[in-house]
């Protein structure tokens, strides 16, 4: 079995501490784990995209830790669990605004005293030059055991790291979602390879019991607990959220912390050994915090040393905590500086936006993704999705703040090579996962979540009902002229009548499409299962990317053509209209008003 330098130090180290603590060891040793995840840069108690104060940030988990800490008899441990990096100017800036500067992220965790965290999705997404430079700012461990070096074989971050509390010997160990390859360009994870997250548990498991002989094993995955998510086989390889079949599949255990679905999550799940370990995740946006308890009663001396272990969970709202004053002065600098970035005024525009509009049919809102993507690509297509359902944008000025609301992520813009069918076809995945198949005026347009008897259900958390699927998955087009009927079964609803420019659209022809990184990678699944083109052939396609993020070159866009006067052309229609007109008003109830 492999053993590293990393654990041969380790070990001499334990038994150091044995010795130095065998005299003074009390029979009774309490420990406190405390997990935040997919935080998103919620750093501070204010929503810089939508210039509001929060009630949920990073300052206000420090008020808890501090307080945590400075409780007598117990020792605390504090963990996160990725996609840090992505979600607010606040990070945006330090990834790419001030890179040569030490990174926000990196100096607010190294101030909360962080023990190790788990690298996220997001956090490749934010590339090489950002994550390689982050990782060796922070003073802990970044962990990611199936983030494997392709040179070296051995993993590109650390695979587990060893805590002593008081003589107990904790190791945590972190896996990431695998379906990275899916999701973003290679330029941004080249040289990294992502293994099957139960197979590589599996082989490392063992060996640090054998090696390290813990007494507490901590798993850190940034994956979720629905391995079924997305209408895949909970046993596929390389599932993307197999944090409980890890959980179920390898013994050893005695907590796992998860994340990446943004659910809050807490269950006690059975091992092959019938085992019970316990699962926490926190959601995301620092609203919630997990935390678990351990109680330890000391059995045993020296090699024959063990413990009976108590562990209990819960998760905390952060709601009710004010924010941490230190925390808020140390790094207060900082943001006003992003205040001042987030102020700057971008362009103009006359009429408002609101992405609603885009969840129902042709917008403005999408319409302007799809005139940047085009004339930045020149190509004859484009496809692009509402990457948020609730962003309006008002007359008048638009700020860099704006820019946010209009383009959510980190994607760049690819241009790819498509034939007509497989446009067609592109366009009818989309649309299936987007419509309901309607049969009266009283159906549903959108397609819910229903219940037994086909009725929409409520989201377990919110006052309003669930779609079937994610919004960021609905695509659209742009460049030629089609209509959508609702009425007709799956597979055959979109009829393309033409290019926009008047010109046949030809089945057989080939179309260059302006498209997202992540769905060019086959994110969504709209070129691999709807246009049927294998996985490995996707890259082919590709004739160009942009050097940077397409919401740097939507902002230049808009410097360049303001005033904007934004309208949808309507080269798209749902029908029946009637139909339509009516589920558009009904539905719009269901989805913000949970009437």
């Amino acid at each position: 079995m492999f053993i590293d330098k990393r654990s041969l130090q380790n070990t001499i180290l334990y038994f150091l501490l044995l010795l130095v603590f065998s005299s003074c060891r009390s029979k009774e040793l309490n420990i406190t784990i405390l997990q935040t995840s997919d935080v998103h840069a919620a750093i501070f108690p204010y929503d810089f995209i939508r210039a509001k104060e929060t009630d949920h940030s990073l300052a206000q988990v420090h008020s808890y830790v501090k307080k945590m800490r400075k409780t007598g008899n117990q020792e605390v441990i504090l963990l996160d669990n990725g996609d840090i990096l992505q979600g607010q100017p606040t990070v945006y800036y330090s990834n790419y605004e001030e890179p040569e500067l030490a990174h926000i992220c990196s100096r607010v965790m190294n101030y909360m005293h962080y023990d190790a965290g788990t690298v996220g999705n997001h956090d490749i997404e934010a590339g090489h030059s950002v994550y390689d430079k982050i990782v060796k700012e922070f003073d802990f461990p970044w962990l990611a055991a199936n983030a494997v070096d392709t040179e070296t074989g051995e993993p590109y971050f650390e695979p587990y790291t060893v805590i002593y509390k008081k003589g107990v010997k904790i190791v945590v160990f972190g896996l990431i979602t695998p379906g990275i390859p899916k999701w973003l360009p290679e330029e941004l994870w080249k040289g990294i390879e992502f293994k099957d997250m139960v197979e590589t548990a599996g082989e490392w498991v063992p060996a640090i019991i054998e090696d390290e002989n813990p007494d507490i094993l901590v798993g850190l995955f940034h994956a979720g607990h629905d391995a079924s998510y997305g209408g895949v086989s909970a046993g596929d390889y390389l599932n993307e959220n197999a944090s409980l079949r890890v959980v179920q599949e390898v013994p050893g255990f005695d907590i796992v912390f998860i994340g990446h679905d943004h659910d809050v999550y807490k269950e006690w799940v059975e091992s092959v050994d019938g085992s019970k370990v316990l699962v926490l995740d926190p959601g995301s946006s620092a609203r919630y915090i997990s935390s678990a308890s351990i109680k330890l009663e000391y059995e045993g001396k020296g090699k024959s040393r063990s413990y009976k272990k108590q562990i209990s969970g819960r998760l905390l709202e952060t709601s009710g905590l004010d924010p941490d004053k230190s925390f808020m002065k140390k790094f207060s600098s900082y943001s006003s500086k992003i205040d001042l970035y987030v102020s700057r005024k971008v362009g103009e525009t006359d009429r408002a936006l609101n992405s609603t509009d885009a969840l129902f049919g042709d917008s403005p809102f999408g319409d302007l993704i799809h005139s940047v993507q085009l004339e930045l690509s020149g190509a004859d297509i484009s496809f692009t999705a509402p990457l948020s359902i609730n962003a309006r944008l008002d007359s008048g000025n638009l700020l860099v703040k704006d820019m946010f609301q209009l383009y959510r992520f980190e994607n760049f813009l690819y241009t790819m090579m498509l034939s007509g069918k497989e446009v067609h076809d592109y366009l009818e995945y989309s649309y299936e996962l987007w419509f309901n198949t309607m049969q009266s005026d009283k159906d549903d347009l959108l397609k819910f979540i229903v219940d037994e008897k086909g009725r929409p259900l409520k989201h377990e958390r919110y006052p309003v009902y669930r779609l079937a699927n994610a919004y960021y998955n609905f695509d659209s087009a742009e460049g030629i002229e089609y209509i959508v009927d609702v009425s007709k079964k799956i597979g055959e609803r979109v009829e393309i009548l033409s290019m926009t420019d008047g010109s046949v659209f030809e089945p057989g022809g080939s179309y260059s499409v302006a498209i997202n990184s992540y769905r060019a990678n086959g994110g969504g699944g709209h070129l691999t299962v709807g246009a049927g083109i294998p996985r490995e052939e996707l890259a082919d396609r590709i004739l160009n990317s942009t050097s940077r993020d397409l919401r740097y070159y939507l902002m230049k866009w808009i410097e360049s053509n303001s005033p904007l006067s934004p309208e949808a052309n309507m080269n798209w229609k749902v029908i029946p209209r009637d139909w339509w007109e009516k589920a558009y008003k009904r539905d719009y109830e269901l989805l913000f008003k949970g009437e």
